[in-house]
Parts: structure tokens; C-alpha cells; sequence
């Protein structure tokens, strides 16, 4: 059973003409080519790292319909510092009461039943929980579980907290894939694509073990965790952050 849903997000439907573009279009095709190649998503992101890439954050706040006034905006240096940027105090209401629990990130939800034949649509790939952490012996432990699916638009706050207190283990990282899996057949590409994962498990004070598991976009979007070891967190403590790139956290 694949659980999927429709989208009225405009970011999404944008995204999904691109990549119509490069599947059905022959000058898309040999952009594809490019963009298969690691060192085009570095060259990307070196450039959103530069000074001249600011000229496009007040395109991107008019776009994406950003209230800058709810973040630290003063002395922003590139695209990507403005996109990583942090949230002023107190522009987030936290709820510290320690039986309930809190989203890590902002973002539209989708919950979901896990079960032996679940597949679930991620940032345009499907996944069984398995192919999600790749591990099948943790994978068989949230059979009958809930999946959480937190899913940033573009213009969404990208920092990601705790959603409970506790200790975690050791983060564990899979690379992203795409690249093409067969010749031109009819015009069109066969495209396979593996986002780029990191995730570790929670063991949280109040709601057991849960694995969190952030998903980046395949080749630019980057994953930036502040703990890579074991550690004790705090609830609401930020965890990490997504560099430029649509993004998804999944809650087991």
C-alpha cells in the first residue's frame, strides 16, 4: 500500500514541473546529465555560500511570504546563511509540559500507520521504513507504530529541535542517490532517486524510543546536526539544521 498524499503546496507543484522538464524535454535531459554529476550540487552550494548569492533573498522572502521580523536577519552574509537562519526568542511558543509532545520542526504533518507493506512518499521517492534506515531488525520494531512525516516548504524555518528530553545514540548517515537507471526509452529517463538520510535513535523520558530520521534533498539540500555521538538533550534543544534544499523529518 502506498500512502501518499496531493499537494497544494506551490513550492511542491513547481518542483514537480522541473523534474517533468528534465524527464520529457531534450535539453532537460542533458541537464539531468550535469546534475547526476556530484560536482555540480558542490559548485551550487559554494556559490549560495558566496556574497553575491544575497541578491536573491529579497526575491525569496517575497516568494516564500517571510515575516523576517521572527528571525536574526542582521549581518546576513549569503542565500544560505539567510536560509539557515535562527529564530528571535520567544517567537515560538514551547510547551514544556512533560506529557506532551512537541513538534521538532515547523511544518505541515502527516501521520500515518506503519505496517509490513507500508511505502511512503518522501520528497518524491518511496520508501518502506526499511529503506528508510536500512536496517531491517529496527525497522521490524515500529511494525504497528505511527510514522510521523514533517514536511518543510522552502520558506519554512529549517532549524529542528528535541520533541522530548533524553539521551540519544550515536547518528548514523546514508548518502543520496540519483542517477539514471536505464537508457532513453520513448523520450523519457528512468529516473531512481534515494534522498540523502541521517538518523539516530531517542531515548526519550516520556514517549520511549523513537527514531528521528532528517531528510535532505538528494544532491544540493545538506544536513547539519550539532550532536554526532552519543548525548544527553533537553526538550526544545535545537538538534540541527537543513541547508538550501526542500526538507523532511520522520518521527518512528
Amino acid at each position: 500500500m502506498i500512502i501518499d498524499r496531493k499537494t497544494n503546496n506551490k513550492e511542491e507543484l513547481k518542483s514537480g514541473g522541473f523534474q517533468k522538464f528534465l524527464i520529457n524535454n531534450f535539453f532537460g535531459r542533458l541537464l539531468l546529465k550535469l546534475i547526476c554529476r556530484r560536482f555540480i550540487s558542490k559548485l551550487m552550494g559554494a556559490f549560495l555560500n558566496t556574497r553575491f548569492s544575497k541578491l536573491k533573498i529579497k526575491k525569496f522572502i517575497k516568494t516564500a511570504n517571510i515575516n523576517v521580523d521572527e528571525y536574526e536577519v542582521d549581518n546576513i552574509k549569503s542565500y544560505n546563511a539567510f536560509f539557515t537562519r535562527k529564530i528571535k526568542d520567544g517567537a515560538r511558543d514551547i510547551d514544556y509540559n512533560e506529557n506532551h509532545f512537541i513538534s521538532p520542526c515547523d511544518s505541515k504533518l502527516s501521520i500515518y500507520d506503519i505496517n509490513e507493506d507500508s511505502i511512503f512518499s518522501i520528497k518524491d521517492s518511496y520508501y518502506k521504513v526499511n529503506d528508510l534506515v536500512l536496517d531491517q531488525e529496527l525497522a521490524k520494531e515500529y511494525i504497528g507504530g505511527k510514522a510521523l512525516v514533517f514536511r518543510l516548504a522552502v520558506g519554512d524555518y529549517h532549524r529542528y529541535c528535541y520533541p522530548d528530553s533524553g539521551t540519544k545514540n550515536k547518528n548514523k548517515h546514508i548518502k543520496g542517490v540519483l542517477y539514471t537507471v536505464s537508457p532513453i526509452i520513448y523520450g523519457k529517463y528512468n529516473i531512481f532517486k534515494r534522498n540523502s538520510r541521517e538518523y539516530t535513535i531517542l531515548n526519550t523520558n516520556h514517549f520511549g524510543k523513537i527514531v528521528m530520521v532528517e531528510v535532505g534533498a538528494t544532491l544540493v539540500g545538506k544536513i547539519k546536526n550539532n550532536h554526532l555521538d552519543e548525548y544527553e538533550f533537553k526538550k526544545a534543544e535545537e538538534k540541527g539544521y537543513f541547508e538550501f534544499g526542500g526538507s523532511t523529518i520522520v518521527l518512528l
